[in-house]
């Protein structure tokens, strides 16, 4: 089709993303000029242009610290985790959602593990301050078993747990919908051919279910790994205090700490920009991954 004519048939839908362009080029590119107070000593009454330069100082002040590798490494171990046990438990719900045969029933627990996806972190972090509390509903039921009220969120032994549990219960529901749209798409012949020749509902499962799923646990596998440095930065900020900061703090609430409460901009910065440097390999290695081993492609 000549170039003219096509325009003369396609023009709204490209008038239609102009906002959209504006919007990512005002919000997320034209930003990235920032990222020079990284490599200068900021000072908000100087602005970027008569700031000093001082070149890597704020990485070598910041690899110096000796928190840091506990930051990086809570960062790694929370996120990681919270990867794991969602894909994990993504798949189980959605199996066993899958092999319900009461509709109502299905249709019931799918909107339970769904809802807390909706509700913000403020609002669920209230829920569980409240519920984790030394005089909470946990601690109270634990109580009638003999055991001792425990500072969920106010011990390094169980905040980490806490924070990675949470998360799965907040996330693992909408996770599952991509598992049960993928299970739609097996043949439901095989299982009947299968029942046929005297397979239970577990090899079933374990011979035709999962290996019908196997390309989409692969790919969002694959893509899962853009999110190993996200952490939860809501989530921790709700839950935690200065008493986890050893098993809680992570990169993303360490600038913000450091950048906002404390106005060390430069280093709040260099952070940042050191976890976007990583992110961004992080997210090209994923992709590769999953054209790699699912086929998946933007392009």
């Amino acid at each position: 089709m000549p170039f003219k004519q096509y325009m003369k048939r396609a023009w709204p839908l490209y008038v239609m993303i102009v906002p959209g362009i504006v919007f990512v080029l005002l919000f997320r590119y034209y930003p990235m000029y920032g990222v020079v107070i990284a490599f200068q000593d900021f000072s908000p009454a100087k602005g970027f242009a008569n700031s000093p330069w001082i070149g890597w100082e704020n990485f070598e002040f910041l690899f110096s610290l000796p928190e840091f590798g506990r930051i990086f490494g809570n960062t790694l171990i929370i996120a990681v985790s919270k990867i794991v046990l969602d894909q994990i438990g993504a798949i189980i719900l959605a199996i066993l959602l899958n092999e319900a045969r009461h509709i109502l029933f299905r249709r019931s627990i799918q909107t339970m593990i769904y809802l807390p996806h909706f509700l913000s972190w403020i609002v669920l972090g209230g829920i569980l301050l409240d519920i984790l509390s030394v005089g909470g509903i946990l601690n109270q039921a634990l109580k009638q078993f003999g055991i001792q009220p425990q500072l969920f969120l106010g011990s390094n032994d169980w905040f980490r747990g806490t924070v990675i549990m949470s998360g799965f219960w907040k996330s693992v529901g909408f996770s599952t919908i991509v598992y049960l749209a993928a299970l739609t798409a097996i043949n439901p012949v095989l299982h009947e051919a299968a029942a046929i020749d005297g397979a239970g509902r577990f090899r079933r499962i374990w011979h035709i279910t999962l290996p019908g799923i196997r390309p989409t646990i692969v790919l969002l596998a694959a893509l899962s790994l853009g999110d190993v440095l996200q952490a939860g930065f809501e989530q921790i900020l709700t839950l935690y205090s200065p008493a986890v900061y050893r098993t809680g703090d992570i990169i993303d609430t360490y600038v913000y700490r450091v950048g906002l409460i404390s106005a060390q901009y430069s280093l709040a910065g260099a952070v940042g920009l050191f976890k976007s440097i990583i992110g961004f390999f992080l997210i090209v290695l994923s992709y590769w991954l999953a054209d790699r081993f699912a086929g998946y492609r933007i392009l």
